[in-house]
């Protein structure tokens, strides 16, 4: 029923995407406000990310954050704070189609984040479905459950990329998603970007190659749609391509100008 409809743009469609070949384009966002979380929700973008790692938002208005979303038509993702598995099991009742871990650079870590993703027997999630006594439809049973969910692991220092191909091997590893900036200091590159570093695109390639040999969702944290745009056709599949606060500053900015002021 509702679970149903609402997957139209959740992990559903994403998988129906990457079948396909084809790039998710998606926002990120770091507000805490409802009206802001539904009308990210009602774009055409494929998916969007609440941020609880460098966001505004903390666990305690995240159920909230995420009825929102479900009620513009689209279950989101979460970046969790720490790869920990009471933060990304909260994150998962809480109505998550899918968690972004972050600092993963092991295959052990990245293992640890899949069992925290899904119950037994193929993982060690525990059983307390949150909306399970709210929704008319009740809590998904546990195969369905854990078929469902994604789980996305950050590789973003020098170790992970040296741990690359091992992570991308673990068992129920949906993807790997790349944090640019924390990746470009790990591992050398400052503040560098794509745009002005051989190095930075030399990684993230090497993420990418990496992800389609083992038979995942290469993804990637990007600043702008042009960047979105040019890591999709280098194969990127997992793309945001804004922040919600960054819209929302750029549009007030552009409004300033419309209107004779200076931006």
């Amino acid at each position: 029923m509702i679970e149903n409809r609402l997957d139209v743009r959740g992990a559903a469609h994403l998988r129906a995407l990457w079948a396909e070949d084809r790039p998710a384009f998606g926002l990120w966002s770091l507000l805490t406000d409802p009206v802001v979380a539904e009308l990210v929700a009602t774009t055409d973008l494929d998916f969007a990310v609440v941020d609880l790692q460098h966001g505004f938002a903390t666990f305690g208005e995240l159920p909230t954050l995420l009825q929102a979303m479900r009620a513009g038509r689209m279950a989101p993702l979460v970046r969790v704070p720490w790869n920990e598995p009471a933060a990304i099991m909260r994150a998962a009742d809480s109505g998550a189609a899918g968690v972004v871990v972050p600092m993963v650079d092991s295959a052990a870590g990245a293992a640890a984040a899949v069992s925290a993703c899904r119950f037994p027997p193929t993982g060690s999630r525990s059983w307390g479905p949150m909306w399970g006594g709210v929704r008319a439809d009740g809590a998904p049973a546990p195969e369905p459950a854990n078929a469902a969910m994604l789980c996305f692991v950050m590789v973003e220092t020098q170790a992970g990329i040296d741990a690359l191909d091992e992570i991308v091997a673990v068992p129920g590893v949906d993807g790997v998603f790349v944090g640019p900036n924390d990746l470009a200091l790990s591992c050398g590159f400052g503040r560098s970007t794509y745009r002005d570093s051989v190095g930075v695109t030399r990684l993230l390639d090497r993420v990418i190659a990496a992800c389609v040999a083992g038979g995942v969702v290469p993804g990637l944290f990007c600043s702008d749609a042009e960047m979105a745009r040019h890591w999709a056709r280098r194969g990127a599949r997992l793309v945001s391509a804004g922040v919600d606060t960054g819209l929302l500053r750029a549009g007030a900015d552009a409004l300033a100008v419309e209107l004779g002021r200076p931006a």
